[in-house]
């Protein structure tokens, strides 16, 4: 296979690509053979990390719901059993259950393929991996695709491969976190019992969240939306990040006069939520209600979140919850490292989350998972039903800010971008200090200005892409348009830096 071409599908920690036609401009990238002396390159990584040889392994494979999961997996097993691992199907799935099977007593996997793209169009696809780790890092994904170039498609007959109903399994793991969480004694089984929850799979993989786990813990999840699973996504992005899906959830929330809405996307790593009377948890307010849950189990604790958290944001963890805020890079697998790092050297940080709703628990295996996100709300749920409070409550002091704004500032014709991206950074930096701007420190992540009582300006570089996002917070009504003005008179000479985003 072609080293080059491999090594393009490389998405930071993921591997991704064009894997069917449809899409105009668009050729296919992940192919079948790709995908196959892919899966052959993971037992070769494994056998590698755990000292075990091929034959002693076994991986468990499972997919989302899009068009090209089956041919993608079928071409993954075939490679990883022609190599002589024993390879388990677990066909429909989420990201988070694949890593359980890794952990799970009854299934105890060497390591673990999902075959997803999260939440990128119909025509994309790809493959995440895990080890008893956890997710692979970038070096590991660069490392499997090299050796994926020195390995030949394999035809092997997978008619025998054995199969697992791994969403059964960790459904009920789910349904054991709630039950122990909920404490209702009286009710055990079905701590649920006269609660309307209802969701939003957006066709993607989490349609077993309603059925597995909420009816069988006695709530009513009638009027749940978009549970079937079908690669078209005809109804709306799986995404807790798009506009059109909030307003999806919000709208069954209302229609369903439910007390809790939830919302997936494709994978189910990812979540949002809406309150009863309309209010979206996401972004946020998403990472200040999982705060107020935690706060009480780890007092004074340190919470990891992106570099474009608000400051009202910090505001709350600080002054109302008394945690600490570390703002840190974006990208999930940046956060979560940074957390285990912070845990590692003796300080106590329960979470790390992105605005984009990947939010990692220590408690949980420093998983990104949004069925675990889920289920801690309905615990706290739950415990506020029988206290006669609301899950509002919990983050009724949380401020926002008047408005909020971002531009992406492309990087034209430069093929080292990222250099450049970095100069351009740092003599950014230096226009601001010169103006009399305050700039935060520490920064983990491009040049964050500060100004008191107008907002912030943050100008990093893209972690993949090239081009420079600039996010833009203000305080009150038309600090946006001062704020703007000022940012495009620190980027307006920069010659490769296309600013027309923002006239």
């Amino acid at each position: 296979m072609d080293e080059k071409m491999l090594l393009k599908l490389q998405n930071g920690s993921d591997i991704r690509g064009v894997a069917m036609e449809g899409v105009e401009g668009e050729d296919v990238t992940l192919t079948h053979d790709a995908a196959n002396v892919i899966g052959a390159a993971f037992v070769n990584f494994l056998a590698e990390k755990t000292g075990k040889p091929a034959n002693k392994l076994k991986i468990a494979v499972g997919h989302d719901s899009r068009l090209s999961a089956e041919s993608l997996k079928e071409a993954a097993i075939q490679g990883a059993m022609n190599l002589g691992a024993r390879v388990f199907d677990c066909g429909l799935s989420s990201t988070p259950a694949m890593f359980m099977s890794i952990v799970f007593e009854d299934t105890q996997m060497d390591g673990a393929i999902m075959i997803t793209a999260s939440h990128l169009p119909y025509n994309r696809n790809g493959l995440k991996f895990f080890t008893a780790e956890g997710g692979l890092e970038k070096a590991d994904i660069k490392a499997i695709l090299k050796g994926a170039a020195k390995l030949e498609p394999a035809d092997y007959d997978i008619s025998d491969v054995e199969t697992l109903e791994l969403i059964d399994l960790y459904s009920e793991y789910l349904c054991e976190k709630i039950r122990v969480g909920a404490n209702l004694e009286e009710n055990y089984m079905q701590p649920l019992s006269g609660m309307k929850i209802v969701v939003d799979a957006g066709n993607g993989a989490g349609g077993f969240f309603a059925d597995k786990v909420l009816k069988s813990l006695g709530a009513d999840t009638t009027g749940s939306k978009f549970l079937d699973p079908d690669g078209r996504f005809p109804n709306h992005v799986p995404n807790p990040e798009n506009k059109e899906a909030m307003a999806s959830i919000k709208k069954i929330v209302n229609d369903s006069n439910a007390d809790l809405g939830l919302i997936f996307d494709t994978d189910v790593d990812r979540m949002g939520a809406v309150l009863p009377d309309g209010k979206v948890i996401s972004r946020n307010a998403l990472i200040a209600m999982m705060a107020a849950i935690l706060a009480p189990d780890y007092p004074g604790s340190t919470i990891v979140t992106d570099s474009v958290t608000s400051d009202e944001l910090t505001e709350f963890l600080e002054g109302t919850l008394h945690l600490k805020h570390h703002r840190f890079k974006r990208g999930y697998k940046n956060v979560i490292n940074e957390c285990i790092r912070l845990n590692e050297e003796g300080t106590v940080s329960p979470l790390a989350i992105e605005t984009s709703g990947h939010g990692a628990l220590q408690e949980n295996y420093y998983l990104d998972d949004g069925a675990y996100l889920a289920v801690k709300l309905i615990i706290a749920a739950a415990k506020a039903n029988r206290d006669g409070r609301t899950l509002a409550s919990l983050i009724e002091e949380l401020g926002y800010p008047a408005e909020a704004r971002e531009y992406r500032l492309y990087i034209r014709g430069l093929e080292d971008y990222k250099t450049y991206g970095r100069g351009v950074l740092e003599e950014f930096k230096e226009l601001a200090e010169a103006r009399g701007i305050q700039v935060a420190s520490p920064s983990y992540e491009g040049v964050r200005l500060v100004f008191p009582n107008e907002g912030w300006i943050l100008l990093r570089l893209s972690l993949h892409d090239p081009n420079m996002p600039m996010n833009i917070e203000g305080k009150h009504a038309g600090d946006c348009d001062k704020l703007t003005n000022i940012a495009k008179e620190l980027v307006s000479g920069f010659v490769h830096l296309d600013d027309s985003v923002m006239y």
